[in-house]
């Protein structure tokens, strides 16, 4: 697998499309300090690590609906691997007029972008959610 975090990001799309209250992905490090934005950010409910049929480690993600909608109405993979993309602190871009989040991989760890902001960062911006 070339893209770990978008095959992370396609596999909540496709569960949220189909209306599933859980869904499962393989587990890394960089998908588990994602899913920390998510959860703090109240785009997920949460997650919990569990182990596979084959026993290998996965992560277990409970999506989170509001009214029979899912929380998330669009989830976008910004830096991808054939073209990263690195920006400063001041060019990390606003997502909805600051209703959405962006999720940016920095030196002082995987944060939201308010987060990168507040803690004068930049780094590579890994998606967009709204």
């Amino acid at each position: 697998m070339n893209d770990p975090v978008g095959d992370m990001l396609t596999r909540i799309r496709n569960a949220q499309m189909r209306g599933k209250s859980t869904v499962r992905t393989p587990a890394s490090k960089m998908r588990v300090r994602v899913l920390d934005v998510l959860a703090s950010e109240g785009y997920i409910r949460g997650y919990e690590s569990a182990t596979g049929p084959t026993g290998h480690p996965e992560l277990e993600i409970s999506l989170k609906y509001y009214e029979g909608t899912p929380v998330i109405h669009e989830m976008k993979r910004v830096s991808k691997p054939g073209r990263r993309v690195y920006l400063g602190v001041k060019d990390i871009p606003q997502v909805r007029q600051g209703l959405g989040v962006s999720i940016v991989s920095t030196p002082k760890g995987v944060m939201s972008d308010a987060a990168a902001r507040a803690a004068n960062v930049g780094g590579e911006v890994l998606c967009t959610v709204f």
